[in-house]
């Protein structure tokens, strides 16, 4: 066999390889092993898509190549989703491309702008495909700290202006994976003068913008004034509609990257399949009950680890978005070598914060996207492996 290409050689390790030996081990002995790991809604997707997707598969029409940049009812229907939900006006036809899941723009975006040896600058701990797509288009990504002290926001003036002057491509994530984290507008705005200054594509992941509680409302980045000139957003129905292996979502804002990804795209796949089209529609503009259902049994779930962990001994707020709590490892061990000990010990898998780079030491992962019954056992284990912890590194 021929060696690996180089780009591949460079991608880093998956660092989750040894836990998911250790469950596969277990496994196969008969233990029940409950993962805390995936981010995957458990729910199923509501039935009026389901039923669009019914009717739309007895189309003949649908069953044909579809556009790479997808149909234009279902970009026009994301363009109505933003001036609903954002007040911004985009031009569905411009300013919007459909994506076989925001992973699949997210990665492809790098190879739009990076030639071998360009900067991309990447959060750390941070979603591993913005580095994973910057490094198979041959660019180098510079890791940016994202820390407890700051709210887990970067401190953009401590990018040297070098490094910046040298990137063509930033990315940012918020509500945050995995931290849970949020940003304001004012955050955004100082993303988008530093973008201009740098002469910066901001590449936004908004995955989560639609799992919020208690009355949050996360903003977009593309309604800060400017945003939609230097920047682009990438949205998702895998969260909000649990529509996770339906593989749609869609990018928008800049007019000039919106165009380079369709190019892009027309040259590596053949686009989405029309009938998921036709059901995404059907999720952004039909009845929004279920989105704040889900909402609502995410919340649930939220107050009922969040209490979990405080009786254990952990500090730990509410997270305002997402379905992820981001927690310190107690005294006395690294990130993975506490993911391998609940494994091990209580048959319950969480995320090494390490899996999403170096500044994720010290901390580990939990997704609240498993049936309530199951989080309640899961933590009820851990309490019984662990007892009281404590913090003093924290």
């Amino acid at each position: 066999m021929p060696a690996a290409a180089q780009r591949v050689e460079n991608l880093p390790p998956y660092l989750f390889a040894r836990i998911e030996q250790l469950i596969a081990e277990k496994r196969a002995a008969g233990v029940d092993i409950i993962s805390l790991g995936i981010g995957d809604p458990d729910q199923p997707t509501p039935e009026h898509i389901r039923e669009e997707a019914r009717k739309q598969i007895e189309v003949p029409e649908n069953h044909r190549y579809p556009t790479s940049r997808g149909m234009l009812a279902f970009r026009q229907a994301v363009a109505r989703y933003y001036a609903r939900r954002f007040g911004l006006e985009l031009d569905p036809e411009q300013e919007v491309v459909t994506l076989i899941g925001s992973k699949e723009g997210i990665a492809f975006i790098s190879w739009c702008y990076l030639n071998p040896g360009d900067l991309a600058l990447v959060p750390d701990p941070g979603y591993p495909v913005y580095a994973g797509g910057a490094i198979l288009a041959g660019g180098v990504p510079y890791y940016f700290p994202l820390r407890p002290e700051k709210g887990f926001l970067p401190s953009l003036e401590d990018i040297p202006t070098e490094v910046a002057r040298q990137a063509k491509v930033l990315f940012i994530n918020y509500p945050n994976n995995p931290t849970a984290a949020v940003a304001s507008s004012d955050f955004f705005a100082e993303v988008v003068a530093f973008a201009r200054d740098f002469d910066l594509l901001v590449c936004h992941d908004a995955a989560y913008v639609e799992v919020a509680f208690d009355g949050y409302r996360p903003p977009s980045f593309l309604a800060t004034p400017g945003a939609k000139e230097v920047g682009i957003e990438f949205g998702s129905l895998s969260k909000p509609y649990n529509m996770t292996g339906w593989r749609l979502g869609w990018a928008a804002g800049c007019r000039e990257a919106v165009e380079l990804l369709g190019r892009f795209k027309s040259n590596i796949d053949s686009g989405a399949f029309q009938v998921v089209q036709h059901a995404g529609v059907k999720a952004l503009e039909g009845p929004q009950e279920c989105v704040e259902q889900m909402v609502a049994l995410y919340r649930e779930r939220r107050d009922l680890a969040v209490a979990a962990f405080r009786e254990m001994g952990w500090r730990v707020e509410p997270p305002k978005a997402t379905f992820y709590l981001w927690l310190p490892v107690p005294d006395g061990f690294s990130s993975a070598a506490f993911a391998t000990h609940l494994v091990e010990e209580a048959g319950v898998v969480v995320t090494p914060g390490t899996g999403y780079g170096r500044n994720g030491e010290g901390f580990f992962r939990v997704s609240l996207t498993l049936p309530t019954a199951r989080l309640k056992e899961a933590l009820q284990r851990i309490r019984r492996v662990l007892g009281k912890v404590s913090f003093a590194h924290v």
